[in-house]
């Protein structure tokens, strides 16, 4: 149980743990877990030890008025199961959800044996190995969907996806900058004609927790049969705004973006990966811009003469599209060098 006080459970986590199974009383202790923005999150104390369970907010916690399809909790559900196929290990277990009060209920994963990848990043602990195992779980979850298409039927989410992920980020960003409205258009445009895998959504250090057995995902909300250049391009998009969270490991941050993408890159079978790395490319420099002028800005990213560096790197990208991963890289090793 995490180092908080313990409190009565609501009510519709009550139920819908009774009504899964996974518990028999009346009144059920537990502790609110911090970090999300998009679901109520608790360690509940139940018959079968601890469980993990969330609850989709219709409006999210961000300064922005940022509205949400709560039936992506059931989304998160199938995703959980079709990982557990593809990577053994490399998500929570899913233990049951409950449709009508959209409670996900997973294995709780006890962070003395499972620790955030974002904090070692901020404390500057850059492991290459590590940067490895997400390219590694990554593509193994791509390839394993994209070979079973007929999973496609069950994740109709583009409408979420688009409300989740495409507007707050891209085309909130182009109401930003008129001048590059065109081209973070067609990042939307390029994303969602490129559905080929089951995407994840929000690959990012804050979601990978780290274990014996390797890195876990979580927070997979946002699933959906999309372009599998999201995923990778999101999550590299952190290693570079990690560069201005801890400037001192910069050289690690750019040296585990090269590996993770290298990994991922080397292991995709199901399209050419020089196409989807071209996709990739084009795409981070949007989603770069994003984590400043979006509706998500990164927290950690609080002087003006930051969000200047990032705005000068993604709008030259933009305006002029890279087709490989490491231009972006370089191009943004340039601008911290000045």
């Amino acid at each position: 149980m995490p180092n908080h006080a313990r409190t009565a459970v609501p009510i519709e986590f009550v139920r819908a743990l009774n009504e899964l199974g996974l518990s028999h009383a009346p009144t059920l202790w537990g502790t609110p877990l911090t970090g999300g923005v998009s679901s109520d999150i608790w360690c509940i104390e139940t018959d079968q030890g601890l469980v993990c369970a969330k609850r989709a907010l219709a409006k999210l916690r961000v300064a922005a008025d940022w509205q949400a399809p709560v039936e992506r909790n059931r989304f998160e559900a199938r995703w959980l199961q079709v990982a557990h196929l593809a990577h053994a290990g490399c998500a929570p277990q899913w233990l049951g959800q409950h449709a009508e009060l959209g409670v996900l209920a997973m294995t709780y994963l006890d962070p003395c044996d499972f620790h955030l990848w974002k904090t070692q990043l901020h404390e500057g602990q850059v492991d290459a190995s590590t940067a490895m195992a997400v390219g590694q779980v990554l593509s193994s979850i791509h390839s394993y969907a994209a070979h079973k298409p007929e999973l496609r039927s069950e994740f109709p989410t583009d409408n979420i996806f688009f409300e989740i992920r495409l507007a707050p980020y891209l085309l909130a960003t182009a109401q930003r900058h008129p001048q590059l409205a065109q081209t973070l258009q067609a990042l939307v445009v390029q994303t969602q004609s490129h559905a080929k895998t089951l995407v994840h959504g929000d690959v990012s250090p804050k979601n990978i927790l780290l274990g014996s057995q390797g890195p876990v995902l979580l927070d997979a909300e946002c699933a959906t049969w999309s372009d599998p250049a999201f995923d990778l391009a999101f999550c590299l998009n952190h290693l570079l705004l990690k560069c201005l969270w801890t400037p001192s490991a910069t050289t690690g941050f750019l040296h585990g973006f090269e590996v993770l993408a290298h990994t991922y890159l080397r292991a995709v079978d199901w399209e050419p990966p020089k196409d989807l790395e071209a996709r990739a490319a084009r795409l981070l420099p949007g989603l770069l811009l994003a984590r400043v002028d979006g509706k998500s800005p990164v927290e950690y990213i609080t002087e003006d003469h930051q969000r200047q560096q990032v705005r000068r790197v993604a709008s030259a990208l933009l305006l002029k599209p890279p087709t490989l991963l490491q231009e972006v890289a370089q191009a943004w090793a340039k601008e911290l060098a000045t």
